[in-house]
């Protein structure tokens, strides 16, 4: 669009009815203006999104409070862009429901073998069973590193790698390419930590399953520190098995972490912070979040500081 004050705006979309529509929202706008309204520059400062039409209406009917008198005038415009009539935009919408509806689904997408599972964003026991573990390979891969060359980095896990770089390695695991965390475009720990951060964050259940989150937050709470030792110590070997391996051996981890919290500066508490809301959340946010966040945080931090009791043998 250009104004008569030589203000220019783009508004751009790969999908044709949805320009059409911005069109038809621009011109019916400049028609409903009355002749003495003017329409300047001041009144055209807004950010299109895809669902703006009513907030691109008020700002093309927006009146200057003191209008000058060159500026009297109707907008002039013009959009690259061959308005078809409503025909055509009804034929793009019966096309792209055809499409979708012919669509094959992912299921048997991957069942074809045209797509593979997924290691990101799959559940933690669908991902076991392909591998034949109880441990997701990735996540030993990754604290192999860590504890490799990560050890003695300053806020180790608190710390965000490059963001570009992290997903990069999250498609690489996807596409079941031979992973190397040693090569050298993976140098940057944080992005390492990222990524296994990243992992246990888009699992569709989290590694605390939702059904034991409320049992978790209820002996949190237990005022016996004896007792609600003993409380979480039951509800962990309650857990399925690959959550309850891949929990024993990622705590087993961050408590080396702790150990060298002189030197990193992550301490049980920090790493609570860290990834008490990664690793356990309600599957329905209610009541108080800030509340349900530092009973999370409070539980990790148990996990971590009474490892031995909670992780080991009865006869411990």
């Amino acid at each position: 669009i250009t104004t008569v004050s030589g203000n220019e705006f783009l508004l751009q979309s790969d999908i044709d009815f949805l320009i059409l529509d911005w069109f038809h929202a621009i011109k019916n706008a400049i028609d409903r203006l009355p002749k003495e309204r003017s329409c300047t520059s001041r009144n055209l400062e807004f950010k299109l999104r895809r669902s703006s039409s009513i907030e691109l209406l008020n700002s093309l009917d927006t009146e200057s409070k003191e209008p000058k008198p060159e500026h009297r005038k109707s907008l002039i415009f013009r959009l690259n862009y061959s308005a078809s009539d409503t025909n055509d935009r009804n034929r793009v919408k019966s096309r792209l429901k055809k499409f979708i509806s012919r669509r094959p689904s992912l299921k048997t997408l991957q069942e074809k073998g045209l797509i593979k599972d997924q290691i990101f964003g799959s559940h933690l026991h669908l991902v076991c069973e392909h591998e034949k573990s109880t441990v997701p390979q990735f996540v030993r891969l990754c604290i192999k590193a860590v504890e490799k060359r990560g050890l003695d980095v300053d806020g180790i896990y608190r710390v965000s790698g490059n963001l570009a770089t992290i997903q990069k390695l999250r498609f690489v695991v996807n596409q079941e390419e031979k992973l190397n965390l040693d090569d050298s475009q993976w140098e940057d720990i944080h992005v390492v930590t990222g990524a296994l951060k990243m992992f246990f964050r888009e699992l569709p259940e989290p590694l605390f399953p939702y059904c034991f989150f409320e049992q978790f937050v209820e002996a949190i709470k237990i005022q016996d520190n004896a007792t609600r030792i003993k409380s979480i110590r039951s509800l962990v070997k309650k857990l399925p098995r690959p959550n309850y391996d891949t929990m024993k051996i990622l705590f087993e981890h961050l408590k080396k972490i702790a150990a060298k919290e002189s030197v990193n500066l992550m301490s049980t508490q920090s790493l609570g912070i860290v990834f008490g809301p990664t690793l356990l959340r309600p599957e329905k946010e209610t009541g108080n979040m800030a509340v349900h966040m530092l009973y999370q945080n409070q539980i990790v931090e148990l996990m971590l500081s009474e490892y031995s009791k909670i992780f080991g043998s009865e006869e411990d």
